[in-house]
């Protein structure tokens, strides 16, 4: 399967015109910006001075390096000009973004999509100094480095029927071990969903979330073989599995699913899954209802969504992060949050991307949690996988 995404000069050049830009600019030093190498398609090089790359609204791109390392930009388009000394930098620069008044950058105002604002303070005042207004190329990496491609989706969709038959067989390991009263944990759990899921080609960059009682209230709890609880009759337990076909440019599927380790779900925790249930469904009928009508459709608004019904509920203290967040070829991707807690996120919800959907409450003695991945085509949006509708009695499996 071809992942390969390609640089679209055109493409962008159009994009810019639209955003009444007068170019994109790309800086990096150090590896400091990911997003730059995604969009320009550059392979990992070794990065010891500053470059620059300039894609215009209209126009030949053009970059400036150092002499050092003056082939680190040969596979893009655009007459090279270099550079020694640091005087010799700021007049070279200023020539090539002559002309320019309005340019986008990985930079985001008051830090506000911190994902985004990658360009340090400096060098966003270097550019300032030479007269130009500096935009947010927030919408520009999501249009050149977010968007999927088919054959992405399809990894996507393969690897999420992995990671829900490895959660499966999760909850089929504490049963069996319950009923012929083996010592089961956190730790040992993980590990059987992780071989699942690596027996099937699907990997991940951390092990799973296998997570019980108080330890499902911390929403970053990761067991290991030195810190692991056992997993008992009567505990709450949460999943939080996240997998990706191990072909390069695949893309993450990323669920939560909770149980209870006994053959009747507590009213109290059933209750609470319900309220969440309902935060997670108001939030994906509103991305559907949007895109469907051809509605513009904003981060924030489907953070607000959910939360809205939690707070309705009266446990909106006890929902202490974002609705979702983008997915890519990381696990957290750069596209759109579902956002308006931790940051205020105004970025549109756009066809070709996807997120996750997933409101908690978390209380001291455990936490609850349900996570979907939704994807957004050009006149509807779908859930990817299995939705969870009840928590699951382990001990009926």
């Amino acid at each position: 399967m071809d992942n390969e995404k390609t640089m679209d000069i055109a493409a962008i050049q159009s994009a810019l015109k639209d955003l009444s830009l007068d170019g994109w600019l790309f800086y990096d030093h150090h590896h400091r910006d990911p997003i730059a190498y995604r969009v320009l398609g550059l392979d990992h090089m070794l990065t010891t001075r500053r470059w620059y790359y300039l894609i215009p609204a209209s126009g030949q791109p053009a970059k400036l390096v150092h002499r050092i390392e003056r082939f680190n930009l040969d596979g893009l388009t655009g007459e090279r000009h270099e550079y020694s000394a640091w005087r010799e930098q700021r007049e070279k620069l200023a020539a090539m973004l002559g002309g320019m008044k309005r340019l986008a950058m990985e930079y985001s105002a008051l830090n506000d999509i911190p994902y985004v604002g990658l360009v340090d303070a400096g060098t966003i005042e270097l550019v300032r100094s030479f007269g130009i207004e500096i935009a947010s190329s927030a919408d520009l990496v999501q249009l050149f480095e977010a968007r999927w491609t088919p054959e992405q989706l399809a990894g996507h969709l393969e690897a999420g029927k992995v990671v829900h038959a490895a959660i499966r067989a999760g909850f089929r390991a504490i049963a069996d071990a319950i009923r012929v009263g083996r010592t089961t944990d956190e730790y040992s759990i993980q590990q059987i969903i992780l071989n699942a899921m690596h027996a099937e080609g699907v990997e991940s960059d951390d092990p799973p979330d296998v997570a019980v009682n108080a330890n499902s209230s911390d929403q970053h709890y990761s067991a290991s073989a030195s810190k692991s609880k056992p997993i008992r009759q009567g505990d709450w337990v949460l999943f939080d599995v996240w997998g990706k076909k191990t072909t390069p440019g695949s893309v993450y599927f990323d669920i939560t699913w909770t149980g209870y380790v006994g053959d009747q779900v507590p009213e109290r925790h059933t209750a609470i899954f319900n309220i969440v249930k309902q935060a997670r469904d108001a939030a994906i009928d509103l991305v559907q209802t949007s895109v469907r009508q051809g509605r513009p459709l904003a981060g924030w608004q489907v953070d607000d969504a959910a939360r809205g019904v939690i707070a309705k509920a009266g446990y909106d203290d006890y929902f202490v992060h974002r609705t979702g967040h983008s997915i890519g070829e990381d696990i957290h991707g750069n596209g759109a949050n579902m956002d308006n807690f931790e940051t205020h996120d105004t970025r549109p919800v756009i066809p070709r991307t996807c997120f996750s959907i997933e409101p908690g409450i978390y209380f001291p003695d455990f936490g609850v949690r349900s996570e979907v991945n939704v994807y957004v085509e050009e006149r509807d949006a779908r859930v990817t996988g299995e939705i969870q509708q009840a928590v699951v009695p382990i001990l009926t499996i």
